[in-house]
């Protein structure tokens, strides 16, 4: 049985600048139903503010408390743990931070930052961590897509840092156990009751199964062929969310 949903954003409910066909609709019969429904995602160019109008443009009507982002759990461990930061993310996403002191790093949080991934960039992060100070990753997606491209995310980057400092990177948002646990936390049911719905085969689905969620894999977004075969366990795939959320009412 199907207590709630977590939805991941972009290749799910909307690509680029418009909503998948039908998910409006369907989103909004979750929302009329008795299933507890998240909104969960690792997207690292939009602060949370300008997620929320960008959905709310595109038709769906999102409470901010079910909206999670990786930008704001690493935020959040930033500020737990009294850490100055050294941000390598999207320029659109600086603001997030802006209310953190961040002379003289001793952290550093790496997201998709874009042409900000030049050499002197990723090598100041490199010093740092080198030296001691925690990686934090806003994700670990290996790619994205933009339009009709598939685009480098900030998990390479990660990687990249991880090998030449010999460290590991703490990460924030899917397929983290940190963060689903966050999520969880905020709904009344099991996790085996839950079901992710992504179109990331290794951050949406893998990270879900391997946390004792349910997930289903969508065929929008950055889904290829042949994502399906790239790991174990029952996820489908489905042509897009709105066959999947008509399987779940009808339960």
């Amino acid at each position: 049985m199907i207590r709630a949903i977590f939805f991941d954003l972009s290749g799910v409910i909307y690509v680029g600048d418009r909503a998948i066909d039908g998910a409006v609709e369907a989103i909004r019969r979750v929302q009329d139903s008795d299933l507890q429904i998240r909104f969960v995602t690792n997207t690292s160019r939009l602060t949370r503010q300008t997620l929320l109008q960008d959905l709310f443009a595109l038709g769906f009507t999102i409470a901010s408390d079910q909206l999670f982002t990786a930008t704001s759990a690493a935020h959040s461990w930033i500020r737990q743990h009294g850490k100055r930061p050294y941000c390598l993310v999207h320029q659109n996403i600086l603001s997030e931070f802006a209310d953190l002191d961040q002379s003289e790093p001793n952290a550093v949080i790496i997201g998709d930052a874009a042409d900000g991934f030049n050499y002197a960039n990723l090598n100041r992060a490199f010093q740092l961590c080198q030296q001691g100070a925690p990686l934090i990753g806003i994700g670990r997606n290996r790619y994205f897509k933009l339009g009709n491209e598939l685009l480098l995310d900030a998990g390479p980057f990660i990687s990249a840092i991880e090998y030449a400092a010999a460290c590991e990177a703490i990460i924030m948002g899917k397929p983290s156990t940190a963060f689903f646990d966050q999520v969880l936390a905020t709904v009344d049911c099991n996790p085996d009751e839950v079901l992710m719905i992504g179109d990331d085969v290794y951050g949406d689905v893998e990270g879900a199964l391997q946390n004792g969620l349910q997930a289903c894999l969508v065929q929008t977004g950055k889904y290829q062929p042949g994502d399906e075969k790239l790991i174990a366990g029952e996820f489908g795939p489905y042509p897009s969310v709105v066959e999947i959320i008509e399987q779940v009412l009808n339960q």
